[in-house]
């Protein structure tokens, strides 16, 4: 781009925006140095910024705070720790890039409950939609039907289209799984979230596909619901299993229930049988023992989630990103196996 000659008027945001071919809100966010630009778009904003010699003023940045500025969140389970440690991690990222957020809390997850929610947000013109949903189909259907404004959806499925904002459960799980086959357990149990749920789906699978590489047998797995109770109940069972000498819980929840089941007993963790969780709850550490588990980065998956909508607002290509993995926090509830 070369430099301009003489104009009639001084250059506007919407020059810039113009030549850099990007929205004015994307020159705004270059001019306060917001997260999230990525940087070939910041240097082409810069770099027309100093062609046409722009300089900005009251009025332009008066129009370019004029929208709303808010991202909406529609939030499902959000009293379980995932979805609501997700929906931390988005306010948190939108805070840092500018934005306000207005929540929309959903007691129930169907096609029309996330449809009111979506209808209800666009009323209060939010300039994007974050969709947190653990019961993925609803979820899918409305995506694909919307289109009134930007909408990311952070969840476990995928479309033919696009990526949704995730964390690779079925990794997750192997990286449980084969943290206990390396300890030389062969008798592992997986104590699953309940059916209905794409990433229960997603922690068997990760489980079954370990035990299978390493040529073990693959019993079925215990169904809970999330709950503490729920891992106490069916824990009371799992001991009684002297073949036992590893579960793998698809929550830190059930773990919890699972570590008390196992003390009543009298079957001694790790030394009778090792235990890991998967979330990494604030508890986690202070469980007795404290829990084994894996660890999920709600705060950069809220970063993406709001990277993403960001780029939709400013109508630039979907980012397309690979699912996070979670990382593994080794504590004292596993260890060998019983000799």
């Amino acid at each position: 781009m070369g430099r301009q000659g003489s104009r009639s008027r001084p250059p506007t945001m919407a020059d810039v925006a113009r030549l850099a071919q990007v929205s004015p809100q994307t020159v705004s966010r270059v001019l306060n140095d917001y997260a999230f630009i990525r940087p070939d778009t910041r240097d082409r904003v810069l770099q027309a910024i100093d062609v046409l010699e722009y300089r900005p003023n009251l009025a332009a940045r008066t129009l370019a705070t004029s929208r709303s500025r808010t991202i909406g969140v529609v939030a499902t389970d959000y009293l379980s720790y995932g979805p609501a440690a997700a929906l931390w991690g988005v306010e948190r990222a939108a805070g840092e890039a500018g934005y306000g957020v207005s929540i929309v809390s959903l007691r129930e997850s169907n096609h029309r409950a996330f449809t009111d929610a979506l209808q209800r947000l666009v009323g209060q013109s939010v300039e994007g939609i974050v969709l947190i949903a653990p019961q993925d189909q609803a979820a899918h259907e409305v995506f694909d039907a919307y289109d009134d404004v930007p909408v990311v959806t952070l969840s476990a499925f995928e479309t033919g289209e696009h990526k949704p904002i995730m964390l690779d459960s079925v990794e997750g799980s192997r990286i449980a799984t084969r943290h206990l086959v390396e300890l030389g357990h062969t008798g592992i149990a997986h104590l699953s979230g309940p059916p209905g749920f794409t990433v229960s789906e997603s922690r068997v699978r990760g489980w079954r596909e370990v035990l299978a590489d390493a040529g073990l047998a693959a019993p079925e797995p215990v169904v809970g619901d999330w709950t503490a109770e729920s891992g106490y109940v069916l824990g009371r069972e799992l001991a009684r299993d002297r073949d036992v000498t590893a579960v793998y819980a698809a929550n830190d929840r059930m773990a919890q229930g699972l570590l008390l089941a196992l003390h009543e007993a009298g079957r001694r963790v790790p030394e009778d049988v090792s235990v890991v969780g998967f979330d990494d709850v604030p508890e986690a550490a202070y469980m007795i023992p404290p829990l084994t588990t894996v660890r999920q980065d709600f705060a950069a998956l809220g970063r993406r989630c709001i990277e993403s909508v960001l780029a939709l607002i400013d109508n630039e290509p979907r980012l397309e990103l690979d699912p996070l993995v979670p990382s593994l926090v080794v504590r004292a509830s596993s260890g060998p196996a019983p000799r």
